[in-house]
């Protein structure tokens, strides 16, 4: 499967905890990645800096839904659900 062109989900909703290009603290949840550009397109994919995290998740028919919409919203919840326990 390949990524929707102006989606960018995948780059908005989930937190990072690993440093990336521009992010060295990370990317918190709901924040557009620092590499997006004005179209939501990385800059930095298939880079040498193209982060391992980025890399290793893979668009699947679940995740994306039928649109952007609903993309955001599973991530959203996906990263909801899987939020460390407070302390």
């Amino acid at each position: 499967m390949t990524c929707r062109r102006g989606c960018a989900a995948c780059c908005i909703a989930p937190s990072i905890s690993s440093p990336i290009p521009g992010m060295p603290r990370g990317k918190p949840a709901g924040v557009p990645c620092i590499n997006l550009d004005e179209n939501l397109n990385c800059r930095i994919h298939g880079t040498a800096e193209y982060p391992v995290v980025c890399r290793n998740l893979q668009p699947r028919p679940d995740m994306c839904g039928e649109s952007r919409d609903q993309a955001l919203r599973y991530l959203t919840r996906l990263e909801q659900e899987t939020l460390p326990p407070s302390s």
